[in-house]
């Protein structure tokens, strides 16, 4: 008898009352329950992580890279294009780019649930790098505003389904990994310091397309298609990549079915336009309820989505105009060179905050009665760290300070967006996966949606300061990631060591 043989045999003893008292504090159904158990067995010892999940690390990759890519992309052209189009205000783009990223966060996170991770998946860099191509001729800021708004809707629909897929097929001794993907960010930042020019990152983005679009062969996620009653493509999956991985599984469709014959929570059948027509009002409740159905995952829900917005308004409020804080900040000594070369080492000093994240995520320690460590005390000491060396930025007086202070956060902020990265798709259950990361990416964009508008109201025209203070948007920042640290702190679900369902 196999260990799945043994499993599925054990496990229908005591099936009805563990699997009741786990979908009450997970959200899920039974039958999706009984479902994801098999396959994250399957996954974890005959799957196991090979050449398919290396290869799908790197392009998820590139959609971390992407986002951060463009991002940072946008605050980078902010002095030059202040030159060149002289706008009523340069933070108009900005604006402009959150505006896109929120309908895109919304629309092609919810999408994840209903038609599936692989469309939404191929089509957002697709989209990004034609947007970024068309941007690089822009002739006026009116038309530039327009196409970085594309940009935006186009990358912003990426996170919330990279991550959601990545995690649903890897086992669970390597969701770490999920963490790691945050090196990419930095890199996209690093990228961006290095070219400046929109033309060369559209083609770039378009490259990344290519790549995951026609060299790699993309499964749809298996967890999505148990969830979704797909339960034969759910085993053809899990073949093909235990197949690429040079491996055989046992699992097989009657032993899946068995798990709970005869049921099937989530079923998505219908044509094309009726799935359309359905993710449009996804938001009509039937993937949001689940998220909230308990006290436990009412509290952590909030919780997390709340972090979500306060982190969204205090990253773009210190990052979003960081060349235009360090070009201040140099004022009298400085050139366009020279302020590129401070972003471009900040950009650098991200990379490693992945690899500290990731030896965090899973550290853990008894403590009598309490567990100290994983995802949660991760996230919450980069999180406070983040707004100190901010704090200590508002207060420098020199040039080699404000780089000193620009480089300690951009390896805690990399950091930190490593865990919640990590955290947020492992707390969801697969079926609203893909909701509960576009609750939280959304609100995210939501948020980052004030910090132009705080930052005109706190500066002039020319850039100096207005009576609130040249420091007071970094200050805010600051501020707004210490509390993000102690909504951390109340979470009441830690992720270390379990397999997301």
């Amino acid at each position: 008898m196999t260990g799945l043989d043994e499993h599925v045999e054990s496990h229908s003893d005591s099936k009805h009352e563990s699997e009741l008292a786990a979908s009450e504090t997970d959200g899920v159904g039974t039958a999706y329950l009984a479902k994801s158990h098999l396959i994250n067995q399957c996954l974890q010892n005959e799957v196991g992580f090979g050449r398919y999940q290396w290869e799908l690390f790197i392009l998820s990759g590139f959609g971390w890279l992407a986002d951060n890519l463009w991002l940072q992309g946008v605050a980078i052209i902010l002095p030059q294009v202040q030159i060149d189009l002289d706008p009523p205000r340069v933070e108009y783009i900005t604006l402009s780019v959150y505006a896109g990223l929120i309908t895109g966060a919304t629309l092609f996170g919810s999408l994840a649930d209903v038609i599936g991770r692989k469309p939404s998946w191929q089509i957002t860099l697709f989209l990004t790098g034609v947007f970024g191509i068309a941007a690089g001729g822009a002739l006026n800021f009116v038309a530039l505003c327009s196409l970085v708004a594309c940009i935006g809707f186009s990358v912003g629909g990426n996170l919330p389904v990279d991550g959601a897929l990545f995690l649903e097929h890897i086992p669970q001794s390597h969701q770490w990994l999920l963490t790691f993907l945050s090196a990419f960010w930095s890199v996209g930042q690093l990228i961006a310091s290095l070219i400046v020019w929109v033309y060369t990152m559209g083609c770039l983005t378009f490259a990344m397309f290519f790549c995951r679009y026609a060299i790699f062969q993309l499964q749809e996620s298996s967890k999505f298609l148990a969830a979704s009653g797909r339960d034969e493509e759910a085993i053809h999956v899990l073949q093909y990549i235990a197949k690429r991985n040079g491996r055989n599984i046992t699992l097989t469709l009657e032993k899946l079915k068995a798990a709970n014959p005869g049921a099937s929570d989530y079923s998505e059948n219908g044509s094309v336009a009726s799935l359309l027509k359905k993710s449009f009002s996804v938001f009509s409740l039937e993937h949001v309820r689940p998220l909230f159905s308990t006290k436990m995952l009412f509290i952590n829900s909030s919780l997390i989505i709340l972090i979500w917005g306060t982190i969204g308004l205090a990253y773009p409020l210190f990052n979003g105009f960081l060349p235009l804080y360090l070009a201040d900040k140099l004022h009298a000594s400085s050139s366009t060179n020279q302020t590129y070369r401070d972003y471009s080492i900040t950009s650098i000093c991200g990379i490693p905050g992945s690899i500290v994240a990731c030896i965090l995520v899973d550290w853990t320690r008894k403590s009598g009665k309490f567990t100290i460590g994983g995802r949660k005390m991760a996230l919450a000491l980069s999180t406070i760290l983040t707004g100190l060396f901010l704090f200590l930025f508002t207060t420098a007086k020199d040039e080699a300070s404000d780089l000193g202070f620009s480089c300690a956060a951009s390896f805690t902020q990399n950091a930190m967006y490593g865990v919640l990265y990590a955290y947020t798709p492992e707390v969801f259950p697969t079926p609203h996966r893909g909701t509960g990361d576009a609750l939280c990416s959304a609100f995210n964009r939501i948020t980052g949606l004030l910090a132009p508008v705080i930052k005109i109201i706190t500066t002039s025209r020319d850039g100096g300061s207005s009576s609130i203070g040249a420091n007071a948007p970094v200050f805010v920042s600051a501020s707004l990631f210490m509390v993000a640290a102690l909504l951390t702190v109340l979470l009441p679900i830690e992720t270390a060591g379990k397999a997301a369902l």
